[in-house]
């Protein structure tokens, strides 16, 4: 190819990709013809449709976050243009005065939060919807939607949050079985049927399905009665006198028995109230079992101690359970169903110990009992859990409920069935042994950290305060989410386990001292130590930062040397394409781990480091985070049931 060709080709190329990129654009304006005739969006061309109103966040220049909300916006939905933004994540249009159908979105493949709550959209609910497989978010409330409910969303596998209520949908509630499933609302629509028994639905109590006249369920205080009904019968005159004495004598021995039945069983009622009361003085939660527990809190191993889930309350009664977040009252389970669950040791940390609670209808929990904590006022300890209870993320474990008497402290979470980020990293005792992970597991872990902290920190003056790997749970799609956040306030500065607990490893050093306030940029330093964790497979250990100091990314281009020649790690560093991609994760921890506070970053900027550096690693390998070997095999092989280490 000579001079001429190559430049009339390069000419060609950059007259082309402008077009490329503007794709999003003439999507987006074609969509602002139809959904805004009134012309509230100040949209055009000529500028950067990244910065345009509603768009949220853009990756290499896609948009991915379309947030278009409170507008006033008159128009209808495009499917053609919609989708054409086949990289959108979030989708939200709630607010509005949208009208007409929701279009077919199967070619928003990437979509995983679809928010068209309130507005007044109507006809059925497009079963394509339910197909888009890593779809977790669907708020769909408030419109006039009809039909059925798809069955197939109840496949889908991902679904987190399902919200219909408030429309005038028909027919049965589709069998919902999904593990993931933690949100769920079909109130005031015109659905009929028995709601199925099914351990997604069990959660939810009344308030999820109320306002459906034709649904029946026990759960729901409405028995479904499918026998016959018999008409009464004709009333024949003749006789009429001796039938009204009849009628005056059964109706004395019917007022007569139901005065009996209501003595019974108020006399009943006042038995077990005071039998109720007998037992709540030596029952509140996890003395049985605390006795001997192990520290799996701190190295991962597992507790496993079984009892009775109960504890000393001495004579304050048995108090409340109160629920937090916004839908947790629609969790449906009490104080009393706690009272009588099974309980299994999941692990002790520097502040108490934590349980698996087991109902009776199945339903399972984790509780944390603050046992070694330092116990504040009430009302103070109430302002700060409703804080951190508030808080909902993808990334972070959701308190749901707390309870607080005179001398206990009980955090109530979801139950995390697959295990921490300790246990994915450094294996259990079973099977033998910790390794690096492959760089699309480094990265696609990272981001996820990164993304929870960044939520907490945008919380004036809120922090983690205990970030370490035992407190990283992994979610039902082996998402990376946090947990323990938010409760250094109640540390207990004198304890023993507060003074030798494994997160001094992962303290900065201005936060050694333990009487020293934990910051954000505390956090930070913690998540370095995290991704070197991550790198190495090796138990952080503060000896190793010093001890390396700024030759840390050799020790770590070592230790994955180290594994690649021993065959632990066949798919790594020996790779000089995998070397590549792990030197921007490197950098970054680098960074985060700065002994100066100031020379750190911030979680924003973390963020946006490792999103960068997982684009390019992605772009130049064209691969993903479910290809053979990685991310998916790594997390396949663990078992679905392990321990918690809280």
């Amino acid at each position: 190819m000579g001079f001429s060709d190559l430049f009339l080709f390069s000419l060609l190329l950059f007259v082309a990709f402008p077009q490329v990129r503007s794709g999003d654009a003439d999507a987006l304006l074609a969509l602002k013809v139809v959904i805004d005739p009134l012309g509230f969006l100040q949209w055009g061309r000529g500028t950067d449709f990244c910065r345009w109103e509603g768009v949220k966040e853009c990756m290499n220049g896609r948009v991915i976050r379309l947030v278009i909300e409170r507008l006033n916006l008159s128009g209808t939905l495009d499917g053609k243009s919609l989708n054409q933004l086949d990289q959108l994540r979030v989708l939200s249009f709630k607010d509005n005065s949208l009208s007409g159908s929701i279009p077919q979105l199967s070619g928003l493949a990437n979509l995983k939060s679809l928010y068209l709550n309130d507005n007044k959209f109507s006809g059925e609910i497009p079963a394509g919807i339910s197909v888009l497989h890593r779809l977790k978010v669907v708020v769909l409330s408030g419109n006039r939607l009809s039909g059925h409910i798809p069955l197939s969303f109840a496949v889908t596998n991902r679904l987190y949050v399902l919200y219909l209520q408030d429309n005038q949908l028909t027919g049965d509630i589709p069998p919902f079985n999904q593990t993931s499933l933690r949100f769920f609302n079909v109130s005031n629509n015109l659905l009929s049927g028995e709601i199925p028994v099914t351990n997604s639905l069990v959660r939810f109590n009344q308030s999820s399905f109320r306002g459906n006249i034709d649904l029946c369920s026990d759960r729901i205080q409405k028995p479904c009665n499918f026998g016959p009904s018999y008409p009464i019968p004709p009333t024949n005159k003749s006789g009429h006198h001796k039938r009204n004495k009849k009628l005056i004598v059964v109706s004395v021995s019917c007022i007569g028995g139901f005065v009996l039945c209501i003595l019974l069983i108020l006399l009943i009622a006042c038995l077990r109230k005071r039998r109720k009361k007998e037992e709540t003085k030596s029952k509140v939660v996890a003395r049985a079992v605390d006795e001997g527990t192990t520290s799996a809190g701190r190295d991962g191993d597992d507790g496993g101690k079984q009892g009775v889930f109960s504890w000393d309350q001495g004579g304050e009664g048995p108090g409340s359970l109160v629920f937090l977040g916004p839908g947790d009252q629609q969790m449906s389970f009490s104080l009393e169903d706690l009272l009588k669950a099974s309980a299994e040791t999941l692990g002790r940390g520097s502040m108490g110990s934590t349980y698996k609670a087991v109902m009776e209808s199945g339903y399972i929990v984790t509780v944390k009992r603050l046992k070694d904590a330092r116990y504040p006022r009430m009302e103070e300890f109430r302002r700060h859990i409703e804080i951190i209870g508030g808080l909902r993320h993808p990334n972070l474990v959701p308190l749901r409920a707390y309870f607080q008497a005179r001398e206990e402290r009980l955090l109530v979470y979801d139950y995390f069935p697959n295990g921490s980020l300790f246990t994915l990293i450094h294996g259990s005792r079973a099977s033998g042994g910790s390794k690096p992970l492959h760089w699309t597991s480094c990265l696609k872990i990272a981001e996820d950290l990164a993304t929870g902290l960044l939520y907490i920190h945008q919380n004036p003056g809120l922090t983690h305060g205990n970030l370490k790997s035992s407190n990283i749970l992994l979610g039902s799609d082996f998402e990376s989410c946090l947990t323990d956040y938010g409760l250094t306030p109640f540390r207990n500065i004198d304890s023993v386990e507060e003074s030798s607990a494994s997160s001094h490893f992962y303290r900065a050093p201005e936060c050694r001292d333990v009487r020293r306030p934990l910051t954000q940029l505390a956090d930070i330093y913690s998540f370095g130590i995290l991704l070197l964790e991550l790198l190495t497979g090796k138990t952080p250990s503060q000896d190793h930062v010093e001890e390396y100091g700024s030759d840390i990314p050799k020790w770590v281009r070592s230790v994955r040397g180290e594994e690649t020649e021993s065959g632990d790690d066949p798919t790594s560093s020996s790779n000089e394409t995998s070397e590549e991609k792990l030197s921007a994760l490197l950098k970054i921890a680098v960074a985060c781990i700065s002994v100066a506070p100031e020379n750190r970053p911030a979680a924003g900027e973390v963020l946006t480091m490792i999103r960068e550096a997982r684009a390019k690693a992605q772009l130049s390998s064209n691969s993903s985070d479910h290809s053979p070997g990685r991310w998916s095999d790594t997390v396949q092989s663990l078992p679905r049931e392990e321990h918690l280490s809280i």
